[in-house]
């Protein structure tokens, strides 16, 4: 991403938030073969004290991935959208923008053993499931059928690089009419993005 220290976030809680409600991640590799990219969902590590994501592939993307050979980069995205110049009020130089919240995250995957993947894969159901009205609990033995076909991955985040660009470079009375303007109907209405924008 382009050098921004106006939108960049060091704190790994930013990042650490930003998986957690954003649990749909893009799962990068570069390999001999080329570029190599995945869409899976990732849990945070929570016994980890470090910042660390666990999730699953389906098989073969192992070794379309080549884990554990090298560095991968996993890319976490929150809400975003178009901003026009017409929402500002009195600024110098108007020009159109789009505000993002995303995470680049990068270390070395660790490939988890049947056991550890069978765990990784009940909490994952879990962890979606806790908010349907009637849970599916998944079964030990058929999630163990299952897990065969996936596997298991833990990845320990070595570094980051986390933008959040929420119009912090606007005077209060623009990000007001920014904000008002994602709220109204039309093609442009993010209400999601303005709350966002209201807790930055």
């Amino acid at each position: 991403m382009r050098h921004n220290p106006k939108h960049e976030a060091t704190d790994p809680r930013v990042v650490r938030e930003l998986i957690a409600e954003n649990p749909w991640s893009t799962i990068v590799s570069h390999t001999d073969d080329g570029l190599v990219a995945s869409h899976y969902p990732v849990l945070l590590d929570e016994q980890s004290e470090d910042l660390a994501v666990l999730t699953h592939v389906g098989r073969p993307d192992e070794q379309l991935h080549r884990f554990g050979t090298g560095e991968i980069l996993l890319i976490v995205a929150d809400t975003h959208g178009y901003i026009s110049p017409s929402w500002y009020a009195d600024v110098a130089t108007p020009v159109p923008t789009w505000n993002f919240s995303v995470a680049h995250c990068y270390g070395i995957p660790q490939v988890l053993d049947d056991d550890e993947n069978l765990r990784v894969l009940t909490r994952l159901v879990d962890h979606f499931e806790q908010h349907v009205e009637t849970p599916f609990a998944l079964d030990q033995q058929i999630g163990a059928r299952l897990a065969t076909g996936t596997v298991g991955i833990r990845l320990p985040i070595t570094r980051f690089v986390c933008k959040v660009k929420m119009s912090q470079d606007k005077d209060p009375q623009t990000r007001r009419q920014v904000i008002d303007a994602l709220r109204r109907p039309g093609p442009y209405s993010n209400p999601a993005l303005a709350d966002q924008m209201q807790r930055v």
